[in-house]
């Protein structure tokens, strides 16, 4: 490919070897690795990539900057580098990440670390992820390869990056101009949807290049004006980092992230660059000798920690010991130094165009493989046929299958039937389990055999006034809407229902670790204060006003108040059998039923009582769920009942849930 030409007065710039910028990534690498070890001692190292998001802008802009005015600019050479620089350390351990999935993993969780692996060798780990984002999205803890997705956005900006800033450099534009409006337009994107879309705004380009182009236009400075970057070097490298330890400090998973809070790390890393090596604190901490060794194996330390971190999990069944987390940190720095000894440095200085294509070979033919398993036609170790029963009762969820899109209100739901009365059924995903049962009764008898049945439910929504969630910023505002319209539209009956035993006992329950931060909360209303269901008395609160609630809508319409069905670890598919992840394949079964939680016994003899002062009809699953106080767990054959340890699979519900059967079907029909 033609290089780019440039201007005949075009500065120079050669990219110099900073060994303080090697200590910034020694500082990013260990946020993360400690933030995702040691949660509780590190609660905000997850602004480790974003240092490192402004490291790369700043040295990717600086080299192409330079060619650019040196006119020897490459398409091909640039990405020729980059195959050389981010394929050896990734394809080692990719292929070994992928082989002990193989051997550890059972086959529904093998298919989803062979996406995985496809969408880490294309780059596109950052999109796969975030299309799996929702409430029955698999534990992000349980995925190998979920660190990827800060690799994919870097790789997806120096596709965009290079052709914009050589359209500029061609057609003469203020570069300085195009890269401040670009980065402004993506900070803009990041603020106005991190509260309404959080998921999209972590993971998508469009909301992190900014981050990225502050680092690029650092580089733009230090070619155009030089002399700008090296005022009070010392105190920009106090208050850099200054930024990065207050983010470290103050910030938690509950913030709205990135968002505004992105910028004390981003800000943070550009001050410290923007020092330069002659700064104080650069000179003496960030560049010396401990600090420069991490930040040279940072790569492959940031690579190797999280599939060991995430396996150690997986092999536990739950969080690890701290000692395993420890072992888990020894070994990732132990790895990833022979990684960067041994493949790193002798792939990277290999000479000529057939480096780039070996590796690029190798990539697709691991790719390949991680096709294969995603299509299933490579299977993980652990093929017993019961376990295939176990993954297929995991998937099992049919909702919304069958309904058909409405609107209540200014939100989306669903509707079945054409029978003459309405009835909403007003929750969250305990609501939406039994659509599978009024779809069949439709199926079976005809559509005028069932009431106007109106779906309104929001996974993890507790239909509860003023109870809130951080991580589900848009519950309140959706829950209001369904009640104003119930005021309104006065339907013929209204079903509420909830995973009761989710708020009120799970979240009643501290973190394993102590804690009590997190989870759900009630809202005083009158005063703003917040009363946590951990630990600050909340669930008193929330059931006075599931109380209330339920006294209001009864002005309104029949009110039916549904129990909860039994939750807990003994319903989890994959808790019904005893097979060894490192040995044999070999599986045995376990008891049908459990015994009924005595708390959630109290728990559900409230709830009978708080029905009875409200005048609500109560719909009890719990004679067919528990006969005897036996509550069953599989079928007659020991194919599970349950699509995890909360949720009645649809397989179940469609056929044995005739306990709502007077609230869905027509008399007489």
């Amino acid at each position: 490919m033609t290089p780019v030409a440039a201007p005949a007065t075009a500065p120079t710039l050669h990219l110099k070897y900073r060994p303080d910028i090697d200590g910034l990534r020694a500082i990013a690498v260990l946020s993360v690795v400690a933030f995702h070890a040691f949660p509780k001692w590190m609660p905000g190292g997850f602004i480790g990539v974003d240092i490192f998001f402004v490291i790369s802008g700043y040295l990717i802009t600086t080299i192409l900057l330079g060619n650019l005015a040196n006119s020897s600019f490459s398409y091909a050479d640039f990405y020729g580098r980059r195959i050389r620089r981010l394929f050896p350390a990734l394809l080692t351990v990719l292929a070994a990440t992928f082989v002990v999935g193989w051997y550890v993993l059972l086959s529904d969780e093998f298919q989803q670390l062979g996406k995985h692996v496809l969408a880490g060798g294309a780059f596109l780990s950052n999109l796969a992820f975030w299309s799996e984002t929702g409430y029955f999205d698999t534990a992000t803890e349980s995925k190998p390869l979920l660190h990827l997705w800060s690799l994919a956005v870097e790789e997806q900006f120096y596709i965009v990056w290079p052709l914009v800033l050589g359209l500029a450099w061609k057609r003469g534009w203020r570069i300085g101009r195009v890269l401040g409006a670009l980065a402004l337009v993506s900070f803009i994107v990041n603020v106005a949807l991190v509260h309404r879309y959080p998921s999209a705004t972590f993971y998508l380009p469009a909301s992190r290049f900014w981050e990225l182009a502050v680092g690029g236009l650092l580089a733009y400075v230090r070619l155009h004006r030089p002399g700008s970057m090296s005022r009070g070097d010392d105190l920009q490298s106090l208050a850099g980092l200054g930024l990065i330890v207050l983010g470290l400090a103050v910030l938690t998973h509950l913030k709205a992230f990135p968002g505004w809070w992105a910028m004390l790390p981003v800000f943070g890393a550009a001050l410290c660059i923007a020092a330069g090596p002659a700064a104080f604190l650069n000179r003496f901490f960030l560049a010396s000798k401990p600090m420069v060794w991490v930040g040279l194996i940072s790569y492959p330390l940031y690579l190797w920690h999280w599939p060991l971190l995430a396996y150690a999990r997986i092999l536990e069944g739950g969080m690890p010991s701290r000692n395993i987390r420890i072992a888990c940190v020894v070994l990732a720095f132990a790895l990833a130094w022979l990684t960067w000894f041994f493949v790193e440095k002798r792939v990277r200085h290999a000479t000529g165009p057939r480096t780039p294509r070996l590796l690029a070979a190798a990539m697709a033919a691991l790719m390949a493989c991680g096709a294969l398993a995603w299509s299933q036609w490579l299977s993980a170790r652990h093929s017993d046929p019961y376990l295939a029963q176990v993954v297929a009762a995991t998937q099992d969820w049919s909702y919304p299958q069958g309904l058909t899109a409405t609107r209540i209100g200014d939100d989306p739901g669903w509707r079945l039937g054409d029978g003459p009365h309405t009835v909403l059924l007003f929750g969250d995903s305990h609501i939406e389990q039994y659509a599978a049962r009024a779809v069949a009764l439709a199926k079976k008898d005809g559509a005028q055999s069932i009431h106007s049945l109106l779906f309104a439910t929001r996974g993890g929504c507790p239909p509860i006034p003023n109870v809130m969630e951080d991580l589900n910023p848009g519950c309140d505002a959706w829950r209001s809407g369904v009640i104003d319209w119930i005021h309104k539209n006065r339907p013929d009956a209204v079903v509420i229902g909830g995973c009761w035993n989710c708020y009120f006992i799970k979240q009643a329950v501290a973190n394993p670790d102590g804690s009590h931060d997190g989870g759900f909360y009630y809202r005083d209303p009158s005063t703003g204060t917040n009363y946590r269901f951990r630990g600050g008395g909340g669930g008193e609160w929330a059931l006075k006003s599931l109380e209330y609630l339920l006294k209001d809508l009864a002005l309104y319409t029949k009110v039916y108040f549904l129990l909860d069905n039994p939750i807990g670890e003994p319903f989890e598919p994959k808790r019904l059998i005893d097979f060894n992840r490192l040995g044999g394949w070999s599986v045995s079964r376990v008891s049908p039923t459990t015994p009924r939680p005595g708390d959630q016994k109290f728990l559900d003899a409230r709830l009978r009582q708080l029905a009875l002062a409200t005048n609500a009809t109560l719909i009890d699953p719990l004679p067919t769920l528990c006969p005897g106080d036996a509550c069953i767990r599989t079928f007659a054959d020991g194919v599970p009942v349950y699509k995890d340890g909360d949720h009645l699979r649809s397989a179940y519900t469609e056929k044995f849930a005739t306990y709502l059967d007077p609230v869905l079907k027509v008399p007489g029909r």
